[in-house]
């Protein structure tokens, strides 16, 4: 059987994958990246049972349904988050954005909230959204609120499903948030409590596909934080098309303090809000 050191990926094979990847994705691996693409779907492809990756780019050309895809996907996105990650951020997204949303909402009569965290991996970003609005309950009595989250990786919204993690996810976790909204499994391990989980629904959206995007309807808020980089600027074009499309007018869209919209599109509004910059249509 191949070991990993065995595979080794000529150039053909790494444009044939990478523009497969784009096409399906829109995420793009530039030329020095392609070690990285190398060593991420080596094992995929040792056991989807191909002895190279021109096999394994050939059999993803003539797959008939997308559950390969899927799998490639777990394989080469990445998934490091924790909850509360850039809390600066959230706290001002929270204590400002949505406050400013539900006033708006109040003033037409409308008590329904919907915050979609885009790309939200294991699920740690979502769940600590729905932390926050926990402890806003009083305020929030009477309103209907979803929060959604959605990854193109099948494996992590599993994980997420799960709710279940380590040290390393709860790192930056307040200790009396910790105590009130976690239950410690005495492996080390913790489990996020059910009136959290309760609270968040999980789906497997691709940004790329705008079909699917059209689905994802009256969103007033989006978190896509730190995704952007995956993409080059055409689908990062396509990809916040989509999501302007999906916001409420007046909605806002949270990326990641350092990333910027600056020539890719003029349809939001720039906001700077307590030093950080939110894009609001």
């Amino acid at each position: 059987m191949l070991k990993n050191d065995d595979l080794k990926m000529a150039p053909e094979a790494f444009k044939q994958l990478r523009d497969l990847i784009y096409q399906k994705s829109g995420m793009f691996f530039p030329d020095n990246k392609a070690y990285l693409l190398e060593s991420r779907i080596g094992q995929r492809v040792k056991e989807k049972g191909c002895r190279t990756f021109e096999e394994y780019a050939s059999v993803l050309r003539h797959e008939s349904d997308e559950k390969e895809f899927t799998l490639l996907f777990n394989s080469i996105t990445i998934n490091e988050t924790s909850f509360f990650r850039d809390i600066e951020q959230l706290d001002v997204i929270v204590n400002g954005l949505l406050r400013e949303v539900t006033e708006e909402k109040i003033k037409k009569g409308n008590k329904k909230l919907r915050i979609w965290s885009a790309a939200s991996s294991s699920g740690e970003e979502p769940y600590t959204i729905a932390i926050y609005l926990l402890e806003k309950q009083a305020s929030l009595a009477g309103w209907d609120i979803e929060i959604l989250g959605s990854d193109i990786s099948e494996a992590v919204l599993s994980s997420a499903r799960r709710g279940i993690y380590g040290n390393y996810a709860i790192k930056n976790t307040p200790e009396n948030y910790l105590k009130k909204y976690f239950t410690s499994n005495g492996d080390s391990t913790f489990s996020v409590r059910p009136e959290v989980k309760q609270r968040v629904r999980f789906a497997n959206v691709n940004l790329y596909d705008g079909q699917r995007l059209k689905s994802i309807k009256e969103i007033d808020i989006i978190l896509c934080r730190n995704v952007l980089i995956y993409f080059d600027e055409n689908s990062k074009r396509k990809v916040i098309a989509g999501l302007y499309d999906s916001l409420n007018p007046g909605g806002y869209l949270a990326i990641g303090r350092s990333e910027s919209l600056h020539n890719l599109t003029r349809a939001f509004r720039l906001e700077n809000k307590d030093r950080m910059v939110f894009y609001k249509k």
